[in-house]
């Protein structure tokens, strides 16, 4: 009997390659962009919503018909890209290079691909994981299974073993280091965000799971108050890692992010641990679709997100 193969290792997987982007003209990349930001590549106006313009071809602007706009506008106004210095297959060519990364890619290596600097590079994959984190549901319902982890900062022993400390414990965590809880629905979404403890997250889960939700949890304290608002399934990892309460899936992102964080990134700051986090979990939702399907899906979150207010002139402002 043959043995089944993983999707990751068939062809329906690679549905895209980045050879397919370089071979692509500046005409091209520009009407691939614009039928993903309007439907049927027809432009609407990004300051009023009208859906009538005309197009000065020579430069690839668009002026608004209606008498009390008139704005001009272009393919990538209030997106993320806006303003931008790089030609257009290059930002198609960033997204190819972003989805292909199981574990994430970093700054250096996406700069590497693309020949720019680092620092142009950094400010580029976190608009895309901007427009990744946008890409959330409000409610989650069913089988929900939670659990805190934490990451960020670095914290550094001593190199005697007896004036070592238990980082497990609160008292002896560093102030950088931040618990990520997620949230991840069976055969749904996951949602994530970062507290300095895990105990902190009660009111972020009271408004993202629905009431009638049954909760897995581990036997962490920090969620007896749970135990009030929903049906709970709760496993002690001391005595077995699965059982009617495990909360496995939970355990999955975790591992996924942990691996970008040691083996991809190295070091993720505080400040930016929620974008890394929301970044994961779309990559654990969609870890089933083609590549050229994810390739679609962060593309047209790109040019549906505004401009980005942290990430828009940073390095100008950080100086």
């Amino acid at each position: 009997m043959a043995i089944a193969q993983h999707f990751l290792y068939s062809a329906k997987a690679r549905s895209l390659s980045l050879a397919q982007i370089f071979r692509l003209s500046d005409d091209e990349a520009y009407d691939l962009l614009k039928s993903m930001r309007w439907e049927g590549g027809k432009p609407v106006c990004p300051h009023c919503g009208n859906c009538e313009a005309y197009e000065i071809k020579t430069r690839r602007i668009f002026t608004c018909k209606a008498r009390e706009c008139r704005m001009q506008f272009s393919l990538t106004s209030g997106t993320i890209f806006a303003s931008h210095k790089l030609p257009l297959r290059d930002y198609l060519a960033a997204i190819a290079i972003f989805v292909n990364g199981a574990k994430g890619v970093s700054a250096l290596h996406l700069g590497r691909d693309l020949n720019i600097s680092y620092k142009s590079a950094f400010v580029l994959g976190h608009k895309l994981r901007e427009a990744m984190a946008a890409d959330e549901i409000e409610t989650l319902s069913g089988t929900v299974e939670i659990d805190g982890s934490y990451y960020g900062g670095f914290v550094r022993q001593p190199n005697l073993k007896f004036e070592r400390v238990n980082l497990t414990f609160r008292e002896h965590k560093s102030g950088l280091r931040k618990s990520v809880v997620v949230l991840r629905e069976r055969k749904g979404r996951t949602a994530t965000q970062v507290f300095r403890h895990e105990a902190d997250s009660i009111p972020f889960i009271l408004s993202r799971v629905a009431e009638t939700a049954i909760v897995h949890t581990d036997e962490a304290r920090g969620w007896d108050q749970l135990h009030d608002h929903y049906a709970m399934k709760r496993v002690n990892h001391s005595k077995a890692y699965s059982l009617v309460g495990c909360t496995n899936q939970a355990e999955s992102f975790f591992s996924r992010l942990r691996r970008a964080e040691i083996g991809t990134h190295h070091y993720i700051s505080g400040p930016y641990l929620d974008r890394y986090a929301a970044e994961m979990a779309w990559r654990e939702d969609h870890r089933r679709k083609d590549n050229g399907e994810q390739f679609r899906c962060v593309a047209t979150l790109a040019l549906a997100t505004a401009k980005s207010d942290r990430f828009a002139r940073y390095w100008q402002r950080a100086a």
